[in-house]
């Protein structure tokens, strides 16, 4: 059996903390290292996020773009045009197809007509403000699709109200970044990895809201108003 010397056997101890520290620092950094690398799909990830809807990455890439991984004027034109694209298509299903929908799941006119009521109440506000009202958001374009108010003027303030939306999420995350950056210097790069795990948990807690939102609006009483199509 060989002998191990003290010298040896310490400077094996001496390395050790370093090489830690070093794995510690890579494990950190690969949030940073992956949106550096291959920044243009995070753009596009971003189009098909807030296509689909979602305000998550919209933050966390504010965030990115605050410790210089992202363009944010990229990012806005990403997050601007995904998310006008979403509803745009979601109206243009519920102008064309709606009542065919909603006839083959009656259980959305619950929310469909909570939309439209928010619409007849408030009219340019909704449409502007419609992507921040929790509970209400998610068939809001596809009710006004079935409403009577022309395409030509839900595209052009559905193209604003997408402006705003996103400027407002990337702003809270650029910002956010930003005050992290000013409290924990430069750590605030290997904070990232904690900033993504608590966007995740937000994602899956706003998800589970929506979940419960959407048992409640189920319960649909009887007697509900039929939507009436747009001529």
């Amino acid at each position: 059996m060989r002998a191990v010397s003290w010298g040896s056997a310490g400077g094996a101890l001496e390395r050790l903390p370093w090489e830690a520290r070093q794995g510690g620092k890579r494990l950190g950094m690969d949030i940073d290292q992956l949106i550096a690398e291959y920044g243009t799909y995070t753009y596009l990830i971003a189009f098909i996020w807030t296509f689909l809807e979602g305000e998550t990455i919209v933050l966390f890439s504010g965030f990115a773009a605050a410790q210089g991984l992202l363009n944010p004027i990229l990012l806005l034109a990403a997050a601007w045009l995904g998310s006008f694209a979403g509803d745009q298509v979601y109206f243009w299903i519920g102008r064309h197809f709606g009542l065919r929908i909603l006839n083959r799941f009656p259980r959305w006119r619950h929310g469909v007509e909570s939309a439209l009521r928010w619409l007849e109440r408030y009219n340019t506000g909704f449409i502007l403000s419609f992507r921040f009202i929790y509970g209400v958001r998610n068939l809001s374009s596809f009710a006004m699709g079935l409403s009577a108010i022309r395409w030509q003027r839900f595209l052009s303030l559905n193209f604003l109200a997408a402006g705003l939306w996103a400027t407002s999420f990337i702003a809270v995350g650029y910002f956010l970044g930003h005050a992290f950056r000013a409290v924990l210097g430069h750590l605030v790069r290997s904070f990232s990895l904690v900033m993504l795990g608590a966007f995740t948990a937000f994602a899956i807690a706003v998800w589970l809201a929506h979940r419960l939102q959407r048992r409640r609006q189920l319960r649909v009483p009887p007697g509900i108003k039929v939507v009436i199509p747009p001529p």
